[in-house]
């Protein structure tokens, strides 16, 4: 274990871990805040709409799925923080579908504003400083965050947006459909990231980045 750590710059490490932090909590808690907008107070109730990460890290997508990444040398970190707890029925009852669908999409909007933000800070930092790595890495992971928490596939959030905005257009077979097969979704995802068919994902994400940069 200590050979394999003393490979890393700590710094670079710190920055990585501190980014995904952000990107992922943050994702969450904006989840909480446009239910809250809606009428929903069951994340604020819940505690759930603090800045505390105590709050929100879930053991397996927090700590050991980003730490196994990291110890194995993999070129990139991912992750995710515990999900704010939303009662659709009642942001459905209060605003309909389309509130729900801009509930499901509120993450990503974070992620894109929070990578776009970052990218025009970069320039303005110390070169290889550590505040100048967590910009770069706060792009990175954010970009990443967005691009596949749009996968319309269950239960990542772009399936939640298109299930409800079917729904807003009468169309609630879409819905139903993922309910029916969300127990696979994780597999589907699997398939992807193992597969050819994470090449459109990562160019994708690529394309998103160097916009971003410049």
């Amino acid at each position: 274990m200590s050979e394999i750590l003393a490979g890393f710059d700590l710094l670079k490490i710190l920055a990585m871990i501190a980014a995904l932090m952000v990107a992922i909590i943050g994702h969450e808690i904006m989840h909480g805040r446009a239910a809250l907008f809606y009428g929903d107070t069951t994340a604020r109730d819940a505690g759930r709409l603090s800045i505390n990460p105590i709050r929100h890290i879930d053991p397996i997508g927090t700590i050991a799925v980003p730490g196994m990444l990291l110890l194995s040398g993999a070129p990139f970190l991912f992750g995710w923080a515990k999900p704010v707890p939303i009662n659709v029925w009642r942001v459905l009852q209060n605003r309909g579908h389309m509130a729900m669908v801009v509930v499901a999409l509120a993450g990503i909007f974070y992620n894109l504003l929070l990578a776009f933000l970052a990218a025009q800070l970069i320039g303005m930092a110390q070169p290889d400083s550590f505040v100048q790595m967590l910009l770069l890495y706060l792009v990175l992971w954010n970009v990443v965050l967005a691009v596949f928490n749009l996968l319309p596939i269950p239960p990542l959030d772009g399936s939640n947006a298109l299930a409800h905005l079917a729904s807003a257009l009468g169309y609630d077979g879409i819905g139903r459909f993922f309910e029916r097969v969300g127990m696979w979704g994780f597999v589907v995802l699997i398939v992807i990231l193992m597969t050819d068919l994470r090449i459109p994902l990562f160019r994708a994400m690529e394309w998103l980045i160097r916009s971003f940069l410049g």
